[in-house]
């Protein structure tokens, strides 16, 4: 298993808490109170719930934070208003995203106690529910 990457040293879990009490972005906050948990010693699995996000997300946020600051937490939407000057609703965002080709990208649900070789056992010995035709398979009734 690979090393948890190191968030930057110009910054600490105190720092992270006064950000975010004055940021506006509540998702920018919520993200910064999660890396301020890892900051303080605590497991990117508690930050995770902090965030309500997976341990995924909380690695890319801890990439973004690592290579653009607290600033790359913000939403698009921010972004796009502070560098466009334009104030767009995150629902017309999405809408525009997927006009372009965009797609959400999300974790195929599974049920918490879900059984991975019980499931692998269950594919390799079920049989199928169909048969071919005779026709098909190239005997004739006769």
């Amino acid at each position: 298993m690979a090393k948890a990457r190191d968030l930057r040293s110009d910054f600490n879990g105190l720092a992270l808490r006064q950000l975010a009490r004055r940021t506006k972005d509540s998702a920018q906050a919520r993200r910064l109170l999660a890396l301020a948990e890892v900051y303080d010693g605590g497991s990117r699995s508690v930050a995770a719930r902090i965030g309500g996000v997976t341990l995924q997300s909380v690695r890319d946020w801890v990439l973004r934070f690592n290579a653009q600051g607290p600033e790359g937490l913000i939403d698009l939407v921010q972004w796009i208003y502070g560098e466009f000057g334009i104030s767009l609703d995150e629902t017309t965002v999405g809408r525009e995203l997927k006009a372009m080709g965009y797609r959400k990208l999300s974790a195929r649900p599974r049920h918490h106690a879900q059984n991975e070789h019980a499931v692998e056992d269950f594919k390799k010995n079920s049989l199928p529910s169909w048969r071919r035709s005779a026709r098909a398979s190239g005997r004739t009734q006769t």
